[in-house]
């Protein structure tokens, strides 16, 4: 067993981060006071989705040592794990550096033990397990070590109505001839499974993509390398000084409404020109209503499906609805993807990768990266 616990950003001002995912995408602030002398910690929270956001208060801090070497970013995905002495045990057997040994703590008859590995670039991952003699509230609590302290807290019961309700997928980038051995070292030390291989390439740039699950299907983790010196992928790891993790992907049940939205909220988006939804109309099998499309093209959402899959279900063809933000941080890094399954829609649609690629080129071409 395996799932996403928590991922925890770096960035130059926690509480400016804190209200931002709070006033644009209706994140709740969770916690307080959890800062230690030399870094200041927030947590946000929607569903059953964490984020961590550290910023450092002297230069002695950790973060301030990664934002010497990348841009704001993700430096740390925490996954929940059945047996955390098994876990290290098998990464230190395939050659994983652990950065910090398994920590302990106890409160009452629950406890928790955690440790830390190097992934790629500046990313890490801390691996935690969690025993508790009932269910509920400490099954939802979240575990960081921070400085020397551990963070503990459980979710407000309204959290369980937000529109956010799950991190679909997380995407991570490395350097060109890198792809291969990203694939081996999730597979051989978290027991990763190589699922849908993309192979992306237009006029002007291109990109290899191999898509991870992990065994029990909870965490989904596309890598991307460059297959062009000017891949949008190749100018991440340049601007970012090297691999690490290039989108997140928040799941949405309700994506129209939920977009319409993060609009009102100022929420910057890629744009997505008219005649995507011209040419959508032409492939076969095309699923939508006449009111739908108008409504997903007035929020530029995109679509994809299964051209020859038969409508077996109730509800229609599985269908992706997805949507990508403009990068958050000032460099052009890392952005957010918001994603509708519709009837138990798998995978990743090829129509809406192509898209995605696309709408950044378009953006690269703005900032003079690609001509």
């Amino acid at each position: 067993m395996i799932k996403i616990d928590h991922v925890h950003f770096y960035v130059e001002d926690a509480k400016v981060w804190r209200d931002w995912f709070v006033h644009h995408l209706g994140f709740q602030a969770v916690a307080n006071n959890i800062s230690s002398s030399h870094t200041c910690t927030e947590v946000v929270k929607s569903g059953v989705v964490c984020f961590l956001l550290s910023s450092p208060l002297l230069p002695t801090s950790p973060v301030a040592e990664f934002l010497h070497q990348h841009p704001p970013g993700v430096a740390d995905i925490a996954f929940i794990v059945e047996d955390v002495e098994a876990a290290i045990a098998l990464a230190q057997a395939h050659d994983a550096e652990v950065l910090q040994p398994i920590q302990e703590h106890r409160e009452g008859d629950r406890f928790a033990k955690w440790s830390t590995i190097a992934a790629w670039g500046g990313l890490t991952h801390t691996l935690i397990e969690r025993h508790s003699p009932t269910t509920g509230e400490w099954e939802s609590a979240r575990l960081e070590k921070i400085s020397k302290k551990v963070f503990l807290s459980s979710p407000p019961l309204d959290l369980l109505s937000s529109s956010i309700t799950a991190i679909d997928h997380i995407v991570l980038n490395v350097a060109s001839g890198d792809l291969d051995r990203a694939v081996a070292w999730y597979e051989k030390i978290l027991d990763f499974q190589p699922q849908q291989i993309f192979k992306i390439k237009t006029d002007r740039s291109a990109l290899y993509s191999q898509v991870m699950v992990s065994r029990n299907g909870s965490v989904q983790m596309p890598i991307n390398e460059p297959a062009s010196s000017n891949s949008q992928i190749q100018e991440f790891l340049d601007i970012n000084h090297g691999p690490g993790i290039q989108h997140i992907a928040l799941r949405i049940p309700n994506l129209i409404s939920a977009i319409a939205q993060f609009r009102a909220c100022g929420l910057s988006l890629l744009s997505v020109p008219n005649s995507y939804y011209s040419q959508l109309k032409q492939r076969p099998g095309f699923p939508l209503s006449h009111r739908e499309i108008e409504a997903i093209a007035q929020q530029e959402i995109l679509v994809d499906w299964q051209e020859n899959a038969p409508v077996e279900l109730q509800n229609g063809a599985p269908l992706l609805l997805q949507i990508f933000t403009q990068p958050i941080f000032e460099q052009p890094t890392f952005f957010f993807e918001f994603i509708e399954r519709r009837s138990q829609a798998q995978g990743f649609g090829e129509g809406n990768f192509r898209a995605l690629f696309e709408a950044i080129e378009s953006e690269q071409i703005k900032r003079g990266t690609l001509t």
